[in-house]
Parts: structure tokens; C-alpha cells; sequence
């Protein structure tokens, strides 16, 4: 799907930059931080000794953060460089990790197992068009009893313009397509070669219904008054890792989890 190749070829120009960014800061990983954030962390649990998947995982900062915390993992992406980069750290760090690079629908064709926990968060929803046959897949891999966790940007603040004045649509509409200049991290201008993302965003009742209608039980939702990350325009730090739209404050959600069992 030409969507889907064009997400795919931004991204791995994206990754080139991010893994030199001080937003990510690979240097620090590398010493031994993690990348996950607290919310995360106390809403999943204990995960030593479990079968972790990750989709959508990026260059795999996460994945590794739970491999060093006992996981057993597992990461997926749809960019190839990204996998490239993954399983260079993973090798590099000596954190037992697989990679494989796929769309997220596809991904029958490289992986055939269930798991005890699937996990994605952060800008990752926004990427998929369909998030009926994304929960299908989800139960697909969760063992019985399995869990599956999301934290994500709430689907509001995608219709602010800059975090100034609603602008979008809050429901789902056509496909939103834009040429990419630039990241959300430092030092993130792209080349001049042309790049185009095309994303999707979906209301929390999508996203919800989802999971209701394809066998996932509902255990926890939470939204958060603040983000978790300095990565839209406009913002300010209220308190340390704390970050809110200056004109809104803490008066708009900016954040949701859920998560979610197999029945």
C-alpha cells in the first residue's frame, strides 16, 4: 500500500536523525538508563520472565528498556532502518532481543507465536488506518489471560493547531496527509528529498470499541492533564517531565492508557 511505503521511507530518514538527537539520547541509554516513563512501568507491571511483543517500537529504546528489566522481547516496525538500528544495539548492549521489520497488518508473514504481553505507546496509532483489524491481530497474539497495554497521545489534542485553536476534526476522516520538513526532536530538518507522511486519527471510542468488539476485557483507562514528552509546539514544563500546552494548561487531556486482557 502506497501509504504505508511512503510512512515507510519518512521513517527510516527520521531514524537516521533521531538516533543523533539529544530528545532521544542514545548516549545515556547506552550508560544504562531507561527510556520508559514511570506511567508505563506502574501500569504494566512486572514483566521478568514474560514474553514481551512491541509494535510499532521504533529503533527499539523500549523494547531493550524491558529486556534489561527481565523481558523476553520482541519488536516490530515498519521501517527497515529502524530494525537496522535495534539489532545493532541489542547485539552491541548484549540485551537479548529479536527485530523484525513489517507493517503491522503483515506481520503474519515474519511471526507466528502468541505472547503474555503486548505493548505500544506514544505516536503510534495515528500511523495505522484500521484499528478493527489492528485489534484483531492484537488478540491473535496474546495468549489466553494475555495483556495488552497502550499509552498514547489522546486523540484531542490532535485537533489543535500548534496547541492554539481546534483546527481538525476530533472523529475519524479521510487520511491526513503532509510533506515532512522536520521531526519533533533537536537537530531534526530532513534532506531535501521530498518525504510524506500519511497518518489516521481515531476517537478514544474507536479506539475502545476496538477492543470490545474483538475479544479484549477492558481492566484499566486513565487519562493524563500533561504530556510526558516536549515533542509538539507551544508547550511548557509545569512540573519536571511535565509538559502542557502554555494557552491550555492542565485543562485538556494530553494522554491515555488502557489496559486490556484476553478473554
Amino acid at each position: 500500500m502506497e501509504d504505508f511505503e511512503n510512512n515507510r521511507e519518512s521513517w527510516n530518514e527520521l531514524t537516521s536523525l533521531h538516533i543523533k538527537s539529544e530528545f532521544y539520547d542514545l548516549k545515556s541509554f547506552k550508560k544504562g538508563n531507561t527510556s520508559l516513563n514511570h506511567i508505563e512501568l506502574e501500569e504494566i507491571g512486572d514483566v521478568k520472565g514474560k514474553k514481551l511483543l512491541h509494535l510499532q517500537c521504533h529503533f527499539g529504546m523500549d523494547t531493550l528498556s524491558f529486556a534489561r528489566i527481565g523481558a523476553d522481547v520482541t519488536g516490530i516496525d515498519i521501517s527497515d532502518e529502524s530494525i537496522k538500528v535495534a539489532t545493532e544495539l541489542s547485539e552491541e548492549l548484549a540485551l537479548p532481543a529479536r527485530f523484525f521489520q513489517s507493517n503491522i497488518y503483515e506481520i503474519d508473514k515474519v511471526l507466528d507465536e502468541s505472547f503474555d504481553i503486548i505493548y505500544t505507546s506514544y505516536g503510534a496509532i495515528n500511523w495505522l488506518n484500521d484499528l478493527d483489524s489492528w485489534a484483531k491481530i492484537i488478540n491473535r497474539y496474546l495468549k489466553p489471560g494475555g495483556v495488552f497495554y497502550i499509552v498514547e497521545f489522546h486523540p484531542f489534542i490532535y485537533t489543535l493547531n500548534e496547541g492554539l485553536q481546534i483546527e481538525e476534526h476530533y472523529f475519524k476522516t479521510n487520511q491526513i496527509e503532509s510533506i515532512v520538513d522536520e521531526s519533533y526532536t533537536d537537530n531534526s530538518v530532513v534532506s531535501k528529498k521530498v518525504l510524506k507522511h500519511v497518518e489516521w486519527h481515531h476517537s478514544l471510542s474507536e479506539v475502545l470499541n476496538s477492543f470490545i468488539t474483538n475479544g479484549l476485557e477492558i481492566k484499566l483507562f486513565n487519562e493524563f492533564p500533561y504530556q510526558v514528552y516536549n515533542c509538539f509546539k507551544n508547550m511548557i514544563e509545569i512540573e519536571k517531565g511535565k509538559w502542557v500546552f502554555e494557552k491550555y494548561k492542565d485543562k485538556i487531556p494530553y494522554m491515555f492508557s488502557i489496559k486490556a486482557i484476553k478473554k
